[in-house]
């Protein structure tokens, strides 16, 4: 039986993912921030899914201090239920602010959830997802493209501009799995980007006001069900060998910015160290 964990898993595109692996008989761990929510889906789930296959966490993934607890504390339930190995980690959890806000910590909220908190959960997860050879499955975006990091002022401080914040969190989605594959490949695990395209969620509709929220409102009718991306995920999830691109859309290869390359990676790479206190592990 295959161990999966998925963050952002009450609603949308997680949720999607999670239901679909459940059909295809994976252990999934779920990560969700509202308790309401995670009772509503474990109680629609229950009555054909054994508690066995599905469990859920309640975090709140924007605190770095919540992405320590929860994941020390899957990483103590994998070593007592099948020595520690992780097949998949999918970092899916997200935002869209349309105002300046920050964390506890200090740190502007979409950079804080859409990056950092992947990139940390990453680092407590890590050796289990080598041991089991496993693959990092996140979510990212063709808004991607056309943008640059920030540098001088990645927390957009200055002259904040909520689509052009969100275009650096998900580039830096691109930057982090390229960066992976950089210094972990060689052991067997693999590291993805996907792109959803538009989907008919309500990620623009959560702590949002004025523009974002009225222009979420309308692009959100276009959009796809999430079920439609889940597919891609489960794609890579299963496909063996694992596939070899970095950026994947409806489950096939896709074109990537040309700044996902590996000066920017290595140097975002040490900036997020950074950003988190800590020093990723030498496995080699």
């Amino acid at each position: 039986m295959k161990t999966i964990v998925i963050t952002g898993a009450t609603s949308g595109i997680g949720l999607s993912v999670l239901k679909q692996s459940l059909k295809k008989g994976f252990k999934v761990i779920g990560i969700g921030r509202d308790q309401n929510k995670i009772d509503i889906v474990t109680n629609e789930l229950s009555e054909y899914v054994s508690k066995e296959y599905l469990i859920f966490l309640k975090a709140d993934l924007m605190e770095l201090t919540e992405v320590k607890r929860v994941g020390l504390e899957i990483k103590k339930y994998l070593q007592e239920i099948n020595s520690g190995l992780l097949d998949a980690l999918i970092n899916n959890a997200g935002c869209v602010r349309n105002w300046y806000s920050t964390n506890s910590q200090g740190y502007e909220q979409q950079f804080a959830l859409n990056h950092l908190a992947g990139f940390y959960l990453t680092h407590f997860l890590l050796d289990c997802i080598i041991k089991a050879k496993g693959k990092i499955l996140i979510t990212s975006s063709k808004s991607h493209m056309n943008t640059k990091i920030r540098w001088n002022d990645i927390m957009f401080e200055k002259h904040y501009h909520p689509l052009l914040v969100y275009k650096q969190s998900k580039l830096a989605n691109m930057l982090f799995s390229y960066e992976l594959n950089n210094r972990y490949k060689a052991l067997g695990i693999k590291a993805y980007g996907i792109d959803p395209g538009l989907v008919n969620t309500n990620i623009g509709l959560k702590n949002t006001g004025g523009l974002v929220k009225f222009v979420w409102n309308i692009r959100k009718r276009f959009g796809l069900s999430p079920e439609v991306p889940a597919k891609t995920y489960l794609y890579l999830l299963e496909e063996m060998p694992s596939p070899i691109d970095l950026y994947y859309h409806n489950s096939k290869p896709a074109y990537y910015s040309s700044e996902v390359n590996f000066k920017n990676s290595f140097r975002f790479f040490v900036l997020s160290e950074q950003l988190c206190n800590i020093k990723f592990g030498d496995f080699s």
